[in-house]
């Protein structure tokens, strides 16, 4: 289900927090499961040492308070400080600072030298203002002292939406405690190197209350598309499956990675459309076709054929008047179309010229320094929040690459992915992305769920692949991944 792999913002999960209440959970009980939650972990993974729990003034402190009274009755060494004045402390907060029946002490870098396990629960996922002066401290000595740290629901210093340190510094985690569901922030960098390994605890909020809040951002999972993955009939034939037809240049290397993942990514046919001089160039396998194109006319040509249903432009094209030419007139047929590197480039000078033709299905899958380009005007926004707003001005899916891939669609659904190994950083895995784009879009899954499905299924193939992957090797350890989710 894809309730599974939503992810909540700040706002979001204290709507569930709210919905729980209602339904009759008190919030104090979802406080008491959450300090659990904590505690249990600190025991699982970190059971030998001098607890700190640093507590904060908001219910963040609070879950801390009840973590600390746990840990205390398990036999543990434990210290309590807090950051602020007791009489700040508020609500279930304060409640549970009343169960405590140990010494509170004023939470200072000296006492967090001391400490060999650290419980973070200073600042809650909606912090709204930079960490400075004496809390910036406590970050920093956090960070220097070397012990364990167990942060809850999100490493202080982080906002849960975005990720981003609010200041100069956040707080690094061992282990990362969040409740029900994780928030787009765990997932997103810097905030998913912040967070060590993530757990995510069940603190008695019930799933139905997902379909009130209705949240539209996933964590990248096949319960998000594997409804959608094409799936090969006994009676089906080779035109069944699609036909991608890919624009190549005159080094069509990058087009030749590209149409051989969309023929192992299951597209029954794939059609280089070449200039002459790369047409009798060695390379790709032997099942993709060529078809001379020198220019505009030639590819107007190629595009007449009908069952040619998927088109991708970019790898290896060139970045001049040709380019956005034949980008566009691929654009006035509204089929599925991919654009990916020099098609994307080529639109730098004017990129609503672009959105402008973009009437069908379309798939752009930009770097950070394209995007900076398309959409000069985001750049200040975090990662998911600009890569949404640059679907909503493009009305396109948007492929934002990056270790934190974002795939975003006009009507507001994101995902974030999170399956792709640092080995993916070399020369043409881009275009085997793109490639396995268009192949599923030939098979005819929709642009968004194809665009997701493609991003996991290359970060798959890459985790198989493993040290010394080139991408070359992609293409073909699609296969095991492939056949998993058909299995």
């Amino acid at each position: 289900m894809t309730r599974n792999a939503a992810l909540l913002t700040v706002g979001e999960m204290a709507a569930a927090d709210r919905a729980a209440i209602r339904c009759g959970v008190p919030g104090l009980d979802l406080m008491e499961a959450a300090g659990a939650a904590v505690a249990r972990m600190v025991q699982r993974h970190h059971a030998k040492g001098a607890v700190l729990v640093l507590c904060g003034p908001g219910n963040n402190g609070g879950d801390g308070f009840v973590a600390a009274r746990l840990l205390k009755a398990a036999g543990r060494e434990v210290t309590l400080a807090l950051y602020g004045a007791r009489d700040a402390v508020k609500g279930d907060a304060a409640a549970m600072a009343q169960r405590w029946d140990g010494a509170i002490l004023p939470a200072t870098p000296l006492l967090v030298m001391q400490a060999d396990v650290i419980v973070d629960a200073l600042f809650g996922a909606g912090l709204s203002r930079a960490l400075e002066g004496a809390a910036l401290a406590l970050v920093d000595a956090v960070n220097e002292s070397g012990a364990a740290v167990v942060a809850v629901d999100l490493p202080s210093g982080l906002h849960g939406d975005d990720g981003q340190p609010r200041g100069a510094a956040a707080i690094r985690a061992t282990r990362t405690v969040t409740f029900f569901r994780p928030k787009p922030g765990h997932l997103l960098l810097p905030g998913r190197l912040h967070c060590g390994e993530l757990h995510v605890a069940n603190i008695g909020i019930a799933d139905a209350v997902l379909a009130e809040i209705n949240p539209q951002q996933w964590r990248n999972d096949p319960a998000l598309w594997k409804a959608e993955l094409p799936r090969l009939r006994i009676d089906g034939h080779k035109y069944q499956r699609g036909h991608a037809l890919l624009r190549g240049g005159d080094r069509p290397g990058a087009a030749m990675l590209a149409g051989h993942a969309a023929l192992r990514i299951g597209a029954g046919l794939a059609t280089l459309a070449l200039p002459n001089d790369a047409m009798t160039l060695p390379g790709g396998p032997d099942a993709l076709m060529r078809q001379r194109c020198d220019g505009a006319p030639d590819w107007r040509t190629a595009l007449k054929d009908a069952r040619r249903n998927a088109l991708l432009l970019g790898p290896g094209n060139g970045m001049g008047a040709a380019t956005r030419q034949m980008v566009l007139e691929a654009l006035a047929t509204k089929r599925p179309t991919v654009l990916d590197a020099d098609a994307l480039t080529a639109f730098t000078d004017n990129p609503k010229a672009l959105f402008a033709a973009i009437k069908g299905p379309v798939v752009l899958t930009p770097h950070d320094g394209e995007f900076a380009r398309l959409f000069p005007d985001l750049g200040l926004l975090p990662k998911l929040a600009r890569t949404r707003a640059a679907a909503k001005m493009s009305n396109a899916v948007i492929l934002l690459k990056g270790a934190d891939t974002v795939i975003a669609d006009a009507d507001g659904r994101a995902a974030i992915n999170t399956n792709a190994p640092p080995d993916l950083a070399t020369a043409g895995a881009g275009d085997v992305l793109a490639g396995f784009v268009v192949g599923l879009l030939a098979q005819g899954m929709p642009a968004f769920e194809g665009t997701c499905a493609a991003v996991w299924l290359h970060g798959e193939a890459a985790r198989a692949g493993g040290a010394g992957l080139i991408a070359d090797d992609l293409p073909l350890l699609v296969r095991a991944p492939l056949a998993a989710l058909r299995g």
